[in-house]
């Protein structure tokens, strides 16, 4: 029986192989520019992303999170994937990846949510072929687990994998593609590691202020400052910051470690109120039911 780590990389190679794959250095002059113009409610200017790269900002208001729709267009099969998926909007979501003529490949979670159960296993079970992904430093079940490094390949775009623990001992932070054709500027969709201003706590799940410091400066803020943030979570009407105004403006991680770490110990926040609902369920791909016997 393959292990799951080899069955991922095989179904990223089995996307992409439909079409043939063009020298390294080629140049694509059948692609026509469409300019994808992003603002963020802080005032930041429009920037552009690539021409092939479809995306979509979702919101689900009761738990206040982000889901991200990607997907490549200029591949044959339009593969998509959604970023943190919300069990209460998976009809929302299935409806509009229906609509742009998409076909949806992987559900992806940035770590297991302790606010909001995941729509991955809905997903599964109500689009066939979905597979469902996961670190595999969370320990939580899925089709596929994810370590640093790795790729997430979806027609000719990819997501890297990078290890951001801290907030939970499996969180990871999804960066798109650097080279040719990839996004630009880059996008990374942080999970609850870091918030637009702000980020996420570290008094449960294994968490760790010292952890969740050491993965913000070294494994986000060493990215290009024009970096796209797209965070899990915003309670403040905030849709997206960059990696040189958090290096800039964030309360807290703006601090040198110490500081960080005594702020992050006398946060005082109350116990949430979805955790003994929400994890037990995300641990097994957020259907306990279907997904245990499926997994």
């Amino acid at each position: 029986m393959l292990s799951s780590k080899f069955r991922f990389f095989q179904l990223s190679l089995s996307l992409s192989s439909s079409s043939p794959k063009p020298p390294k250095n080629a140049i694509f002059p059948q692609i026509v520019a469409i300019r994808a113009r992003i603002r963020s409610q802080m005032g930041s200017p429009a920037y552009t992303t690539s021409s092939r790269l479809l995306f979509r900002q979702l919101f689900e208001k009761d738990s206040s999170t982000y889901t991200y729709l990607l997907a490549d267009t200029s591949h044959p099969d339009k593969p998509a994937l959604l970023v943190d998926p919300v069990d209460k909007t998976v009809d929302r979501d299935i409806s509009l990846v229906k609509e742009l003529g998409l076909k949806l490949v992987y559900a992806i979670n940035t770590h297991v949510h302790a606010d909001h159960v995941t729509g991955s296993g809905l997903l599964k079970s109500k689009v066939p072929g979905v597979k469902s992904i996961i670190s595999k430093a969370s320990n939580a079940k899925a089709d596929l687990f994810v370590e640093p490094g790795d790729k997430i390949v979806f027609g000719d775009l990819f997501l890297e994998v990078r290890a951001t623990p801290g907030h939970t001992v499996g969180c990871v932070t999804y960066v798109t593609g650097d080279g040719p054709n990839q996004p630009q500027p880059r996008m990374a969709f942080t999970g609850d590691t870091l918030l637009i201003r702000g980020c996420g706590r570290t008094d449960f799940q294994g968490g760790s202020s010292e952890q969740l410091y050491k993965s913000v400066h070294s494994q986000i803020f060493s990215l290009p400052k024009d970096t796209l943030i797209y965070p899990a979570h915003d309670y403040k009407g905030f849709s997206v910051s960059t990696v040189g105004e958090e290096m800039q403006y964030n309360p807290r991680l703006t601090k040198d470690e110490e500081t960080f770490k005594n702020i992050m110990a006398n946060l005082n926040l109350s116990y949430p109120k979805m955790i003994d609902i929400a994890v037990p369920a995300n641990m097994v791909c957020g259907l306990q039911d279907v997904e245990s016997k499926a997994l």
